[in-house]
This record gives structure tokens, C-alpha cells and sequence, in this order.
């Protein structure tokens, strides 16, 4: 009997490829598009329902839309918007991921019948014999790699998903899916952050969340007031434009401090951490996290890796990691992912920098 297969379709060219190719390697294949919330673009607008129906009626197979409005508000949209008046930076991919793709998703198209459920995601799930379990790789083209956003994946999620596209290029993608005739080949990619109207995440929080901003100085790290800003959550870790400051030398944000509303600034060399405390840990590939470690790590999605040392804390629920040399802008709120050459090891979400 073939294996059921549920393909999460938004319309884009990635997802409707994965939902062909699997048809032509036999599966049986039905697609559905989750509607996340009434601002959304990519993962659930109506042209993503209207693009993923066109591309399943040229693939001959079923297409269902699923409505996870209150499950997108409540993990992503109030998550997202929590962190950032804690003067954290969210990552709002890596939420969604965990809660909405590979849970809420998953277990709909498990009780649908499915086996198993695949997405477009740039990476690779293959079952190592060494590890015994479910290992999560980098995807083959670099540039395009989206395992570092995978990193809270379980042995569960592992074994009932599927990655077609983690053996793939990006320009191999586009090839594969104008020679298929797709009529979402073309169809330009889109980078920005789902439910963010034109990718401005400071208009979306003065329109939303106009109760977590509060006005205050803005101060060099020796405490020096040098101006206003409107609120902290308006700024980032690391941010060099947009500060209204003028100055004999570019200042970039080195620290938040919500609690007497200050946006702190300094020199570039300000804004280096010899390390970073994580919590929120996930590791794929060992069960405990007893004894220190080396590895490489990413501390943002499109930063080159770093050696580091990881250690635990806290009997294993906090992870200490030094980094061999100082990194630019830690910054809390976002995570921290290691990697054994192409495996994933594991990560978690910064909770202190290291100076």
C-alpha cells in the first residue's frame, strides 16, 4: 500500500515542488495550506491559498486548508511580541516550526491518515546508524541550508516528516519546477517574516503593541545621556542605523535595559561576547547533557559557524558556551544552534551574553 503523504503547500515554488516530487516517486500525496493569521503572507494569505490550490489541481491531488489563527496568535504572535518588551529579539520561524508546523500540523495530518508529512525546508532527516536515531543535516546548497530554524525537532517529528528539497540547489529547484510546468515557478521568494506587513517589525509593534513601548535615553556605557528613543523593543542588539545620534564615530547598541527604559550604545569592540548562557535546550542527537562538549555554533540564521566549548549548567538545563573567539551581537531571545560538520546537534535560545 502506497504511503500517505501530507505536503504543508503556501504557494511558493519550494513546497509545490516537494508536493510533486514525492508524487512522482509514488506516494500518495494530498496538500494543505495553513491560514496563521488575518496579517499573514507567505503561510497563509489568500494568494497562498489560491496558488497552493492552483499548483494540487495541476498535480491532480487533494487540497485542504487548515485554520490555526488562535494556535499562530497565542505561540508566535504574543510570543513574538512578549519577548520583545523583555528587551529580547525573537525568533518568531523557530516558534512556529516547533508549535504550529511540527506539532499542530502534524498531528491534524497523522488523524487525517497521513504517514507522514513533508515540507520545503532546505535540510535533510536521515536515520544514522551510529547515533541510533533520527539525525537532522544541513541542507546540500549552503546558501539556502535552513536546519539552524529545525533545531527543536524531537525523534517523533524526525521519524513522520520528510525533507525532499534538502538534496537540492535553489536554481535546481526553479529548473525542476518550470520543466514540470508549475505554475508557481516563477514566483518570486519571499525573505521577510510572515504576519510583518513590509518586513517592518517597528510599524507592526506601534500598531499592535503600542503598551510595551515606552520612551527613554538613549546612553553610552558609561552612562551618558546622548538622546531620546521611543522604546526600547524598537531596537536590536548590534543595530548601527536609525539611532538619531550624531557622533564623532558609529555607535551601535550594545545593551537593553527595559527596566529603566534605556537603549544602551557604544564602539563596535562594545558590541563582542566572549560567550552566552542558553536555555530552552534541544539535542537531537544525545539523550543527556551531562559533560562539556566542543562543536561549531551559529548564533543567527546566515552567520558563519564558531568553534566553542558548551558545558552545562544547572544540571543540564542551561547551556554555558565560550566562544573561541569573540562573536558580534549576541543577543538574547535568539538562538544558539551547534553542528558537527553537517549534523545538527542541537540549540537553544540565548538567555544571557558573556562578556
Amino acid at each position: 500500500m502506497k504511503k500517505k503523504i501530507a505536503v504543508a503547500m503556501s504557494g511558493g515554488v519550494d513546497s509545490s515542488l516537494t508536493a510533486a516530487l514525492l508524487l512522482e516517486q509514488g506516494y500518495d500525496v494530498f496538500g494543505v495550506t495553513m491560514t496563521l493569521s488575518d496579517d499573514s503572507r507567505e503561510a497563509g494569505g489568500s494568494t497562498a491559498v489560491a496558488d497552493a490550490k492552483k499548483v494540487a489541481d495541476t498535480l491532480g491531488i487533494k487540497h485542504y486548508v487548515v485554520n490555526y489563527h488562535a494556535e499562530f496568535q497565542k505561540n508566535v504572535i504574543n510570543y513574538f511580541i512578549r519577548e520583545y518588551a523583555r528587551g529580547r529579539t525573537p525568533n518568531p520561524c523557530v516558534a512556529c516550526n516547533n508549535k504550529i508546523k511540527f506539532g499542530a500540523l502534524l498531528e491534524d495530518c497523522l488523524k487525517l491518515g497521513a504517514d507522514a508529512v513533508a515540507t520545503g525546508h532546505y535540510a535533510r532527516i536521515e536515520y544514522d546508524e551510529n547515533y541510533r536515531r533520527y539525525v537532522l543535516k544541513k541542507g546540500l546548497d549552503t546558501h539556502k541550508d535552513q536546519s539552524y530554524v529545525l533545531y527543536t525537532l524531537n525523534q517523533f517529528a524526525l521519524e513522520h516528516f520528510l525533507l525532499p528539497l534538502g538534496n537540492y540547489t535553489k536554481t535546481q529547484t526553479r529548473q525542476l519546477a518550470e520543466k514540470l510546468d508549475l505554475p508557481v515557478a516563477h514566483k518570486p521568494e519571499s525573505q521577510e517574516i510572515c504576519f510583518i506587513p513590509n518586513d517592518d517589525y517597528k510599524a507592526y509593534i506601534k500598531t499592535k503593541a503600542p503598551h510595551i513601548l515606552k520612551a527613554g535615553d538613549i546612553v553610552d556605557t558609561e552612562g551618558n545621556v546622548l538622546g531620546r528613543h521611543e522604546g526600547v523593543p524598537l531596537y536590536t542588539v548590534g543595530q548601527r542605523k536609525g539611532l538619531g545620534i550624531a557622533a564623532a564615530h558609529p555607535l551601535y547598541v550594545t545593551g537593553l535595559d527595559v527596566k529603566h527604559s534605556r537603549v544602551i550604545v557604544g564602539e563596535n569592540s562594545a558590541t563582542l561576547a566572549q560567550g552566552l548562557v542558553a536555555q530552552n535546550l534541544n539535542f537531537i542527537t544525545k539523550d543527556d547533557f551531562t559533560a562539556p562538549f566542543t562543536t561549531t555554533a551559529k548564533i543567527r540564521y546566515g552567520n558563519r559557524e564558531c568553534e566553542c566549548e558548551v558545558s552545562p549548567l544547572a544540571d543540564g538545563r542551561l547551556a554555558k558556551v565560550i566562544f573561541k573567539e569573540k562573536q558580534r551581537a549576541v543577543t538574547p531571545g535568539q538562538s544558539v544552534v551547534f553542528y558537527d560538520g553537517e549534523i545538527l546537534v542541537g540549540g537553544g535560545v540565548i538567555k544571557q551574553v558573556i562578556k
